[in-house]
């Protein structure tokens, strides 16, 4: 403020009168000092700000780190917030592998308080916090809980995947799971059994396992998955990184997808179109979730009452990753038929894969 105070030939007390939007200063002293502060890029310090007014205007999304579906929610949350008022503080709080426990808690200490005046939590491994302040936990690892909660519906996404699958023909049919301590990964698992249980087909625990949700801890999991004798002619991996990894496994071991073995992912974070073949998935309308959090928050600091847990749900995006398996003589498969969207580079070859639904040309 001195700074500008002095490039303006203003007192501090002056520029300080413009910057608070007070009144007694004349307008062309205003638009003078205005001009200035332009010029040297000033801007109020948020923890000065904060100890004046108790506000920053400044809401945060915390993350553990910055990887595909957290910088998807983000998207939408920096969306839904431009006309609010408020300003978006995004904050990496992890340790680099998404697993450190508490990470959530270290953050919102170091930012409560001067920082900002509420936070979106991704996905935290503890959802009690003692702030003073609100937060939304977006798919928490236990669930929803205390916490104001946004996520999608993982057990429905999961038999909707299940069910394509077995509309193919498929019965030997792998699961690649998330992570142990996850709820959202429990619940993908519970719906593809769910899913095969309602059609009548056995699930072989051989060839369900745990992929960890990374492409790294994946990797490992499908080469294991790809070598038993009898490999599954599907697979049904609980995020989209668990099918890329597939999908480079197979690569490597000279198997190619979709004429060897199905892969259906879940997520559809925008890599998943991209790879080769592109990958049929369950769809978490990731950046609605990012807006629908971040838009909770506001009205929660403003004191509207409203369902303090938000479920979306999930959608069958098509691909090519995916074909319909040819069972031996004699066995047969039922085909619940599942709904949802379809990519494709035409209709009718969508529909040879026994699927209905919105056909979108790509």
């Amino acid at each position: 403020m001195s700074d500008v105070a002095r490039a303006a030939g203003v007192s501090v007390a002056t520029v300080s009168k413009v910057v608070n939007g007070r009144y007694g200063v004349a307008q062309a002293t205003v638009e003078r000092v205005q001009e200035v502060i332009h010029q040297l890029g000033y801007e109020a310090s948020l923890g000065a700000q904060s100890l004046r007014s108790h506000r920053t205007n400044v809401l945060g999304i915390l993350v553990a780190e910055f990887e595909p579906f957290s910088t998807e929610l983000l998207k939408g949350a920096s969306r839904e917030v431009a006309g609010t008022g408020y300003q978006l503080l995004a904050y990496s709080g992890g340790d680099g592998d998404g697993a450190a426990i508490g990470w959530e808690r270290r953050s919102l200490a170091r930012l409560s308080g001067t920082l900002i005046d509420g936070a979106v939590v991704v996905t935290p491994t503890v959802v009690e916090t003692k702030q003073g302040f609100h937060v939304v936990a977006v798919d928490p690892h236990t669930g929803p809980s205390g916490l104001p909660t946004v996520d999608s519906d993982n057990f429905a996404g999961a038999i909707l995947a299940t069910n394509y699958l077995i509309s193919l023909g498929h019965r030997r049919i792998g699961h690649i799971s998330g992570r142990t301590d996850l709820e959202s990964s429990r619940l993908r698992e519970a719906g593809f059994r769910q899913a095969m249980a309602d059609a009548g087909v056995p699930v072989d625990e051989t060839l369900v396992r745990v992929g960890g949700f990374r492409i790294e801890s994946a990797a490992g999991t499908a080469a294991e998955l790809l070598s038993v004798p009898d490999r599954p002619t599907a697979v049904f991996a609980g995020n989209d990184l668990s099918a890329i990894s597939t999908l480079n496994v197979a690569r490597e071991m000279g198997l190619t997808v979709p004429d060897d073995f199905s892969v259906i992912g879940f997520d559809n974070i925008p890599e998943s179109a991209l790879v080769n073949p592109p990958l049929t998935t369950i769809m978490q309308p990731l950046q609605r979730m990012g807006a629908e959090a971040l838009r909770l928050l506001i009205d929660l600091i403003a004191g509207v009452e409203r369902d303090a847990h938000i479920r979306l749900p999930t959608e069958l995006v098509v691909r090519a990753s995916c074909r319909p398996h040819r069972p031996p003589i004699g066995e047969s498969v039922p085909i619940p038929v599942p709904t949802g969207t379809i990519e494709s580079t035409s209709v009718e070859a969508a529909a040879a894969g026994g699927t209905t639904g919105q056909a979108t040309a790509v």
